[in-house]
């Protein structure tokens, strides 16, 4: 019954096996799709870091790339999306492990945004993240 609930109403599979887990009615649950679902969420955190860091990374190539273009809107992105990397990570501090890896997405995520928003061809940029990791997160950074 619990797996065709899965399939077929995934919110109330979902208060289902709530209800099994707090009173600790083991033999009920759906234990592989609870253990799916456990792991995705877990990639769920690591897609959110990844995403806010393309957002980020792609304005400060912006600011800097297209210094004639700036503007109010992206520096309050830059800020923002600062602001929300440091509060998830700080939610979610096993993330400062994946941080490298995440800053290497973000900049392949961040290149899409710059090159959908900009007129400058792919030979413009470097092929790694140009930024370290202290500017990434520096309020100074780039400066005005």
């Amino acid at each position: 019954m619990t797996t065709k609930l899965y399939d077929t109403d995934f919110y109330a599979w979902t208060l289902e096996q709530s209800k099994l887990l707090q009173v600790a009615n083991w033999q009920d649950l759906d234990i592989e799709n609870l253990v799916e679902e456990i792991e995705s969420l877990g990639k769920q955190e690591k897609r959110e870091l990844e995403n806010r860091l393309g957002v980020l990374i792609g304005h400060l190539l912006k600011w800097i790339y297209q210094p004639n273009m700036r503007s109010r809107s992206w520096q309050v992105t830059i800020r923002v999306q600062r602001q929300q990397i440091q509060r998830h990570i700080q939610q979610n501090p096993s993330l400062k492990a994946y941080l490298s890896e995440a800053i290497a997405v973000g900049y392949d995520l961040g290149l899409e945004l710059f090159f959908k928003e900009t007129q400058l061809l792919d030979a413009d940029l470097p092929e790694v993240c140009p930024f370290t990791d202290t500017q990434i997160f520096d309020p100074a950074f780039p400066e005005k």
